[in-house]
């Protein structure tokens, strides 16, 4: 995977500077324990069947929105490393159609680390369906979530 060739015509990026450290940050996205705790926009929730943050580890999770509903997920990591960042396969269920290639990026900026979230989507319909549904505030929900976890927010 080539996270770093990004199609315009379906590539999304959504950044966030949240006012802590890359540790802090860090350690809610590679705990297991944590992560779930807030991964995903406002009033949704996680439920994980396993979960297996590392290089080559996978976590398999399914996305309960507000109204009940049911996302199924697969996040299949390439990379899972602190200094350079993670690279996963976002898959829409355990095994299931590949969705993106996403990763997520964390950089010093002052005080504070800002977070780019990428995601690379298999066909340009998609990147519209997603950004027709409001991929890019659900996702900055989300980093709002990761912010108001570790404190800084």
């Amino acid at each position: 995977m080539n996270i770093d060739v990004k199609p315009a015509d379906r590539t999304m990026v959504i950044e966030r500077l949240i006012a802590a450290p890359i540790d802090a940050i860090w350690a809610a996205w590679s705990d297991p324990q944590a992560l779930p705790r807030w991964w995903g926009p406002d009033g949704f929730s996680c439920r994980t069947d396993r979960i297996d943050l590392r290089t080559g580890g996978e976590w398999v999770f399914d996305m309960i929105g507000p109204d009940g509903t049911i996302f199924p997920n697969h996040h299949k990591y390439h990379r899972f490393d602190r200094e350079t960042g993670i690279d996963y396969t976002l898959h829409w269920g355990e095994n299931g159609p590949k969705h993106a290639d996403a990763s997520a990026r964390f950089e010093p900026q002052g005080d504070g680390t800002r977070v780019t979230l990428t995601m690379v989507f298999v066909t340009p319909e998609e990147y519209e369906q997603a950004k027709g549904f409001g991929a890019v505030e659900l996702g900055l929900q989300t980093l709002g979530k990761l912010a108001r976890f570790i404190g800084t927010d």
